[in-house]
């Protein structure tokens, strides 16, 4: 194993969930890694809709947490040890995390579609312990290099970021083209980021928060559409002048949403299932997905996307930044998840800094 200067500690802090809302500050053993895995420094967490679900209800879907466990999977650091085969990076090195390894050997990974990889170990999903550590190990081939021009906490916004590049992929969003984005949560506003790279012409965004309307407008979106005070399927026909959109994405996971989305779409239309609703079975206007031959795709994770990812934030097309509205110390984790849970009107993107908080983060 080849590593930074210094010697590395023995253990490490780490932020473990006991049971739904109780998370306590452990010293555990700092992680092994094995020839071609590699031992971050965690210096940026983002927490997730994710991470809330588990941390409020101990599972999502088929998911359970049983026993402590370990939150997070949105991070970015520095190299700070790596195995005796790794030949792409070096102690010190900046990196964002990509947190689902794969096989690399199966029939999905084959085609490149290897986020569908039944063997994939993502963190802070259950069995896999997440990021709200001091340091985590991870494969090689899972970890990109970062400019010294990308922050730490944008680089771990690079994760949420690739859904939206996912979405944008999948349903073919093209230069000039028109878009409905129903629910604008951190996924939901990063995916206004992704549209905006993209070169959609027209963004249209509905949530029922000012705070988070206002966000998505920062970040590229032409029309916000606050559902509380407008219906959103008479706000899209306006501004299209009825025809409705090219591609709508919902990633509210409200059924209400996806029947809005389906029902602003063109004729020929594209729409994006990437918010996870509650319940498995929702009514659709199948007679409308016929007629108007509208393609629907689903959104699980992304592949392939971190390098376009940290290639579009450093370039200052979209300022991913502004949605930072608070930051922790690892040691305050389970504040800044009940931040995050229950002051949704308040705050955006929370990050948690695992090996302190960063001068001029």
């Amino acid at each position: 194993m080849k590593m930074a200067e210094h010697e590395l500690p023995k253990t490490m802090k780490a932020a473990v969930m006991h049971r739904t809302r109780s998370i306590v500050i452990e010293e555990v053993p700092l992680p092994e890694i094995g020839p071609h895995e590699v031992l971050v420094k965690v210096m940026a967490v983002g927490i997730c809709g994710s991470d809330l679900h588990y941390y409020s209800h101990g599972r999502i879907g088929p998911y359970v947490v049983e026993g402590p466990f370990i939150l997070g999977h949105e991070c970015a650091g520095d190299v700070a040890a790596v195995g005796s085969a790794v030949s792409r990076f070096a102690a010190g090195d900046r990196v964002a995390v990509e947190p689902g390894v794969t096989c690399g050997r199966c029939e999905a990974c084959k085609a490149g579609r290897y986020n569908l990889c039944p063997g994939v170990e993502f963190l802070a999903t259950p069995p896999y312990d997440g990021a709200f550590v001091q340091y985590i190990k991870i494969r090689e081939d899972f970890l990109f290099p970062i400019p010294d021009s990308l922050s730490y906490e944008e680089a771990a916004l690079v994760e949420p970021f690739s859904v939206g590049i996912h979405a944008a992929a999948r349903t073919g969003l093209q230069p000039g083209s028109t878009i409905a984005i129903m629910g604008m949560g951190p996924v939901g506003l990063m995916a206004v980021a992704a549209a905006k790279a993209y070169g959609a012409a027209e963004i249209i965004v509905t949530d029922l928060e000012p705070l988070r309307l206002d966000a998505a407008k920062r970040l590229g979106a032409t029309h916000a559409v606050n559902i509380r005070e407008q219906d959103p399927l008479q706000a899209v026909k306006e501004i299209t002048g009825g025809r409705g959109v090219d591609v709508a994405w919902e990633t509210a996971g409200n059924p209400k949403a996806l029947q809005s989305a389906l029902g602003s779409l063109r004729r020929g239309g594209k729409l994006a299932i990437v918010g996870l609703p509650a319940q498995d079975e929702i009514p659709l206007n199948v007679p409308f997905i016929a007629d108007n031959e509208v393609d629907i795709y689903g959104i699980f994770r992304y592949a392939n996307t971190y390098p376009k990812g940290i290639r579009f934030l450093s370039s200052g097309i979209v300022d991913a930044k502004s949605l930072i509205t608070d930051r922790f110390a690892l040691e305050q984790t389970q504040e800044a998840m009940e931040r995050a849970l229950n002051h949704k009107s308040e705050c955006l993107k929370v990050i948690v800094y695992p090996n302190g908080l960063l001068q001029g983060e």
